[in-house]
Formats: C-alpha cells, sequence, structure tokens
C-alpha cells in the first residue's frame, strides 16, 4: 500500500522516497571541462552520494542551464546533506565544480543549486 503526499513524495509501510529537482547556471567557458569531469565522477563522491541515500542522481544541461533531479530514500534529509558536505571527497569535488557554476541570484539563503517546486508527476 502506498500513497502520494502533497510535497511530491511516495511512502508505504517500508520505503519513503521524496523527489528533488534543483537548477543552477553554467558558466558558458566551463562547459567542456564540466562535461568531462562528469564522465569520471570520482568513486569516492558517488559512495557519498549513496551513502546520503540519494538515488537516481541525474543532471541535464540546456543552453547553459543545469538541471539536477534525484530522489531521496532517507529519512532526515538535512542530516544526510549534512554528512555529504562533511566528506573530504565531496568537499574537493565541489571545489573543482563551484568555480563553473553560478548560483540564481533569488535562491534561497544558504543555497548553491537552487531548488525548485514540483508541480506535476505522474507514474
Amino acid at each position: 500500500m502506498s500513497a502520494q503526499s502533497a510535497e511530491g513524495h511516495s511512502c508505504d509501510i517500508i520505503f519513503c522516497m521524496r523527489r528533488y529537482g534543483m537548477t543552477i547556471r553554467l558558466r558558458p567557458e566551463a562547459e567542456a571541462a564540466y562535461r568531462q569531469h562528469h564522465q569520471a565522477v570520482w568513486p569516492a563522491v558517488l559512495d557519498t552520494i549513496s551513502a546520503c541515500n540519494m538515488r537516481n542522481y541525474t543532471i541535464f544541461l540546456r543552453d547553459g542551464c543545469l538541471f539536477g533531479y534525484f530522489e531521496y530514500i532517507g529519512q532526515d534529509y538535512a542530516a544526510d546533506m549534512r554528512k555529504m558536505a562533511a566528506d573530504p571527497a565531496t568537499q574537493k569535488w565541489w571545489a573543482i565544480m563551484e568555480p563553473m557554476q553560478e548560483p540564481l541570484p533569488n535562491r534561497a539563503e544558504g543555497e548553491w543549486w537552487s531548488l525548485m517546486e514540483e508541480v506535476f508527476h505522474h507514474d
């Protein structure tokens, strides 16, 4: 038995998943390097993504705009994001990626990628 909530996540007795969408600008001069890095993401970074309960993580690019999507299956999103931010390999990865990106000017305080509101979903 499962149910869809208004917050964009589906839950049943043993499983709860929430979809996240986020966006950021990619600096035009960084596109080739960004693509190259993402052809060989470091295994330690991928392990951290998985350990932080993120699944089906995908990044799309169009006209200098990156769109990230993932499904979160954990119980404490804030704690898992703190865990990710504390990981040394992830910190090094972010130090390479961040100069390639340009956050949206209207992002929420503390955000790098801007979280998006889910307005439609169909299974």
